[in-house]
C-alpha cells in the first residue's frame, strides 16, 4: 500500500494535573482469552510513587519504557523524532519504540502481555480497543483521563466514545485520520470545471465534462483502502448505518446501503471509472493525471503535495442527503503489565507529554483529536493543507465499541469487493454478507460477553 498503515489504514493545548491524585488500578491479571480467570488490572496506574505528587514531572529512578505501535509509514518516522526529543529532555525516562505491521502487532501483543514481556505503553486504533479490552490485554485508564481533565466537550462525540468500552475508558485520543476528496486541479481546468464539487449534481456534472475530454474522473477501487471506506461514507450519507443501535445486526444491506453501492457501480457502468482497478491504482492515476477525483485518506497528503500535478484536497461531496465520512483515531492505551510503580508513573508522564505535543504530531498528517486545536488558526493556517480533513471531523463515523467488531466488518469488505468486480449484484452481495456478519455478532457476544 502507498503511504498508509497496512491492515486498516502535538498540541500546544496544555493538560495539567496529570500525575496527581491517580489511584491504583489494581494488580496484574491473567489474560482471559488465553485461559486466565483473574479480573483486569495492573499496568494502568499507581500512586504518586516515582513522581512528584500532584505535579507533572517524573522524579523516580531511571527507567526504560517499551513503546509499541503500528506506525510503519511516514508517521512512524515522525514518531521516532518525537521520542528522540522526549528522551533528550527527560534523561530519567528512556523510551524504546518498536514498530510492527498492525497484523503482527496484534499477534505479538496478547502473548507478550501474558508472558509479562509486553510494552509499557502502546497505541492502537479505536476499532481495536474493544477486543483488546475484552481480552484483558489493555487496562482501564479513567484515572489518567480524569487527571488530564479530559472532557467530552473537548472532542467530537465519535472520537470521545471511541476510547470507551463497557462504560470504562481505555483510550486517550491523540488524532483523527479521515477520508477526504483529492482533486487533480489540472484535469478540472482542462475540462472547464470551475469549482470542486460539493454535492451529487456538481460531482456528476464535473464527471460528464471530464468524460467529454476522454478522462475517467472517479475511479472505483474494489479494495478496503479506500473503496470500501468510500462505500461506508456513502452509506452514512444516504442515511444508513453499518449496524443497528444494539449492534446485534448488520444493517449495511438496507435500502441506503444498496443505493450507495449501486451509485458506485454506476460509475463503472457509465464509464466514469475503469473496471478492475488495482490496489492504489486510483491514487496513482490521480498523480499521473489519469483520474480527477479520489476519495482517499489523509495519509496521502504529504505525498500528494510533492507531485508535479496540482492536487488539492476538499471535504467529501455530499452525495446523499446527509454529510458522512469514514474515519478512525489513534489512541494511547496501557497494556496490562507489571506492578512497577515507577514504570507506570513514567508511562503516564510520557502519554501526558505526547498529548501536550499534538500540534507536532499533526505534522505527520493527522487532525488533532481536540476540537479546539483542530479549529485553531495555528492548525488551519500553519497546516492549511489538512484543513479540509478537519472540517469533516464532525461528520466522521467510527465502528461501534464492540469486541470482535472487525471480524464482522470484514464480511462487508469481502462482499463489497465481489460486487465491484462484477461477481455479484449490489443487493445480493450486501444481503449475504450482512447475514454472515449478524451471525458473527451473536457468536462474539457469547465469546466476549
Amino acid at each position: 500500500m502507498q503511504g498508509h498503515e497496512i491492515d486498516r489504514p502535538g498540541t500546544p493545548m496544555t493538560r495539567r494535573g496529570f500525575l496527581g491524585a491517580i489511584g491504583a488500578l489494581g494488580g496484574a491479571a491473567a489474560l482471559a482469552a488465553c485461559g486466565g480467570t483473574s479480573k483486569p488490572g495492573g499496568g494502568g496506574g499507581a500512586g504518586a510513587t516515582g513522581a512528584a505528587a500532584g505535579g507533572t514531572a517524573y522524579n523516580g529512578p531511571n527507567v526504560t519504557l517499551k513503546f509499541w505501535n503500528g506506525w510503519t509509514g511516514a508517521d512512524g518516522d515522525f514518531a521516532k523524532k518525537m521520542v528522540t526529543e522526549f528522551n533528550a529532555a527527560h534523561p530519567k525516562i528512556h523510551v524504546n519504540m518498536n514498530v510492527y505491521q498492525w497484523a503482527d502487532f496484534f499477534q505479538k501483543l496478547p502473548a507478550a502481555v501474558q508472558s509479562g514481556n509486553g510494552p509499557d505503553v502502546s497505541v492502537m486504533h479505536i476499532d481495536d480497543i474493544p477486543t483488546q479490552a475484552a481480552q484483558q490485554v489493555i487496562v482501564p485508564i479513567d484515572a489518567i483521563a480524569n487527571a488530564l481533565k479530559l472532557d467530552q466537550s473537548q472532542f467530537s462525540p465519535a472520537v470521545w466514545k471511541g476510547g470507551m468500552y463497557q462504560d470504562k475508558r481505555y483510550g486517550i485520543p491523540i488524532d483523527v485520520h479521515d477520508l477526504g476528496l483529492y482533486v487533480n486541479q489540472d484535469l478540472l481546468d482542462k475540462a472547464g470545471v470551475s469549482a470542486v464539487p460539493t454535492d451529487e449534481n456538481s460531482y456528476m456534472d464535473a464527471l460528464d465534462k471530464l468524460k467529454a475530454k476522454g478522462i475517467q474522473g472517479s475511479w472505483v477501487s474494489p479494495f478496503q483502502f479506500t473503496g470500501a471506506f468510500m462505500f461506508m461514507s456513502l452509506l452514512w450519507q444516504f442515511g444508513g448505518d453499518l449496524y443497528d443501535a444494539d449492534v446485534t445486526k448488520a444493517t449495511w444491506d438496507s435500502d441506503a446501503g444498496v443505493k450507495a453501492l449501486t451509485w458506485m457501480l454506476d460509475l463503472i457502468k457509465k464509464g466514469y471509472s475503469p473496471k478492475n482497478v488495482g490496489q492504489d491504482a486510483d491514487y496513482i492515476a490521480l498523480k499521473n493525471s489519469k483520474n480527477a477525483f479520489n476519495w482517499q485518506g489523509i495519509w496521502q497528503v504529504d505525498d500528494a503535495r510533492k507531485q508535479t500535478a496540482k492536487i488539492v484536497t476538499a471535504p467529501l461531496p455530499k452525495i446523499g442527503s446527509k454529510a458522512g465520512t469514514w474515519g478512525n483515531s489513534h489512541q494511547f492505551v496501557l497494556p496490562r503489565g507489571s506492578n512497577d510503580a515507577n514504570k507506570q508513573a513514567a508511562a503516564r508522564y510520557f502519554i501526558n507529554w505526547f498529548t501536550a505535543h499534538e500540534a507536532d504530531w499533526a505534522k505527520s498528517a493527522k487532525v488533532p483529536a481536540e476540537t479546539k486545536l483542530a479549529q485553531s488558526s495555528s492548525f488551519t493556517q500553519g497546516l492549511g493543507y489538512l484543513k479540509s480533513f478537519a472540517q469533516d471531523v464532525p461528520n466522521v463515523h467510527f465502528p461501534p465499541s464492540v469486541a470482535g467488531i472487525g471480524d464482522a466488518t470484514q464480511k462487508l469488505y469481502d462482499s463489497y469487493q465481489a460486487a465491484v468486480l462484477g461477481k455479484k449484484n449490489a443487493a445480493d452481495a450486501l444481503h449475504g454478507s450482512a447475514k454472515q456478519a449478524t451471525s458473527i455478532l451473536a457468536a462474539n457476544k457469547k465469546k466476549f460477553g
